[in-house]
């Protein structure tokens, strides 16, 4: 080889050594890193290509070598079966092709290419973007006019800076602008208040949570409650407790009604049997009439006594120490005997007693002849 293709080799080593690119991809995707040489036409057999990354560890690792006619690419677990050479590395074309990119392989990656002496490098960054995750959405506060409310949007992770839109979804499903009222925390653009609420605040909200990789969105539902709603369905629940009481009061005043009817139809008889027991003492009054014609009798046997008053002397002397037995006195045994109760008075045994002489003592004798 001639000095002077020598000389422009060693020029061009020299510049692309001074090279440096950066590269930017979203994750899940697959990235080239180039680098290109002129050193295989030096000595084929002899020539060697190393790629390195730099990343948060202090010492650079190594990504991907050719040396010795092999090739070798499971330095890293990470980039095990991920990385390898894209095209033809011994005709000057040691680019590096990864796929499926993880945030782990962001870093500064260094193509190293060495043949007879000579050493190419070429410097290049890699930046992996991750697009914001789902962002989250909810609100905060009361959804009734005059309260006010705030709405919050957040997405936990994804490359920053990650910054956040709101907009509004009116009832046709087109976006707008934000309502008067709606204010945008200044130090926190994911949060928004809104301040004396009124039913036009009602609707959709849609926080947009944006970076270099992508975005990522949200919906938010706000329904603000009119004022006079509250008092209609106060009124209303009013209404039917009231409705509920009166049906109780009068299933109540129904149920005692016909509680105090029976009462009343099981009383009924109870007082007819107490008023029934005056005719039992009535029965007693036969005996006063026989008692009275007792006593008639009673009148005409002492005037037979007086005619005979004669021949029954004798008889009559014998029986005055004999006490007078009077109708009664049964009855009033009968009724001690049974404890006061009323006795009904036999008519048959009365006209025995009333058929016995009546011995009258001389004396009264004496008066009733005179």
């Amino acid at each position: 080889m001639s000095a002077l293709s020598i000389l422009f080799l060693a020029s061009c080593s020299t510049w692309m050594s001074q090279a440096q690119t950066e590269f930017k991809r979203v994750a899940e995707a697959n990235v080239t890193l180039p680098c290109h040489h002129r050193l295989h036409l030096l000595e084929p057999t002899s020539l060697d290509i190393e790629w390195l990354l730099k990343d948060s560890d202090a010492e650079p690792k190594v990504v991907i070598t050719y040396a010795g006619g092999n090739i070798y690419n499971y330095f890293t677990e990470k980039q095990k079966g991920r990385v390898s050479f894209a095209s033809n590395y011994l005709t000057g074309d040691a680019s590096l092709e990864i796929s499926l990119l993880q945030p782990s392989d962001a870093g500064l990656y260094t193509c190293k290419v060495k043949n007879a002496g000579q050493y190419e490098w070429t410097h290049i960054t890699l930046k992996v973007l991750e697009k914001p995750s789902k962002p989250k959405c909810w609100k905060e506060g009361q959804m009734s006019e005059g309260k006010e409310i705030s709405l919050q949007c957040n997405s936990v992770s994804g490359t920053t800076p990650i910054t956040y839109s709101w907009q509004r979804i009116d009832e046709e499903g087109k976006t707008g602008s934000l309502p008067p009222m709606a204010h945008i925390n200044l130090s926190n653009p994911a949060q928004i208040f809104m301040k004396n609420l009124t039913w036009m605040a009602t609707g959709l909200y849609h926080c947009i949570a944006s970076n270099e990789a992508g975005q990522e969105s949200c919906i938010v539902e706000v329904t603000v409650q009119r004022a006079q709603n509250f008092g209609i369905v106060a009124g209303a629940a009013c209404g039917v407790i009231g409705g509920l009481s009166l049906v109780f009061l009068v299933v109540w005043l129904t149920i005692k009604r016909k509680e105090k009817k029976k009462y009343e139809e099981e009383e009924a008889p109870n007082e007819i049997r107490e008023d029934a027991e005056a005719p039992k003492a009535r029965l007693v009054k036969p005996g006063s009439s026989s008692s009275g014609s007792r006593s008639s009798h009673s009148g005409s046997s002492s005037t037979r006594s007086t005619v005979n008053s004669a021949s029954r002397s004798q008889q009559t002397l014998s029986t005055e120490a004999t006490p007078q037995i009077t109708p009664t006195q049964p009855s009033q045994l009968e009724m001690n005997g049974r404890g006061n109760e009323p006795k009904k008075v036999n008519h048959t045994n009365l006209m025995k007693i009333e058929a016995t002489p009546t011995m009258v003592p001389a004396q009264s004798r004496a008066f009733q002849t005179v």
